[in-house]
């Protein structure tokens, strides 16, 4: 009886190894994929580039993504998911409040930014304006990371509102897109200009002026 068990525990770990180490290459393609896609686009990332980063042959590819375009849209996913956890981690800091919680996600955004030298941007908006009225795989998951990151901020500045810290006269949701319009305007002039002085003339001029009670 003992034996039996310890096959069928043997033959459960086996069958799960191969599963993780999927996930695992799958993991290592997508964050493979972020890092080309922003320093060459994706039309300037070719498929055997990407199977050359992760050393994977051509025919592996596709046990993991349909085609190259499902790569990018499940790419744009992966790539917003830690600025979302970055962001609600902010705004859930029982520490700060909702004006502040915003104040420091952007503050140190500003400052990563600083520090790659100016490279790079935001996948999102680059990627807005290289395919996303060409690929309507990749145009809707842009669209759900643009939402995701939209809706957040709206809460955080709803937070705000209720605390007096924020002006009410418009509501968390247009000063949510505004910012996040604002933004990637203010990243592409970033590029040109070789410095964080638009971004932080983007968090300055709304959170610290236009958007305040």
């Amino acid at each position: 009886m003992h034996l039996v068990l310890a096959i069928k525990d043997d033959w459960s770990h086996n069958e799960a190894m191969p599963k993780l180490d999927k996930q695992i290459k799958r993991e290592h393609l997508l964050d493979q994929g972020v890092s080309l896609l922003m320093a060459q686009g994706y039309h300037g990332t070719g498929l055997k580039k990407i199977l050359d980063t992760v050393q994977i042959p051509k025919g592996s590819f596709y046990h993991y993504f349909e085609s190259k375009e499902v790569f990018g849209a499940e790419v744009i996913t992966h790539y917003i998911e830690p600025f979302i956890v970055q962001l609600a981690g902010h705004i859930n800091n029982p520490e700060l409040d909702g004006l502040a919680a915003l104040n420091a996600y952007f503050a140190e955004l500003i400052h990563e930014v600083g520090q790659g030298d100016f490279k790079g941007g935001c996948l999102l908006g680059n990627l807005m304006g290289e395919i996303g009225d060409t690929s309507d795989i990749c145009r809707a998951s842009l669209k759900q990371a643009v939402k995701r990151y939209r809706d957040l901020l709206a809460v955080g500045l709803e937070k705000a509102q209720t605390e007096g810290r924020v002006r009410r006269d418009k509501t968390a949701e247009s000063m949510a897109d505004l910012l996040v319009n604002t933004w990637q305007g203010a990243l592409l002039r970033m590029k040109i200009e070789q410095s964080v002085a638009p971004i932080q003339a983007c968090c300055d001029d709304l959170l610290g002026d236009y958007f305040k009670a």
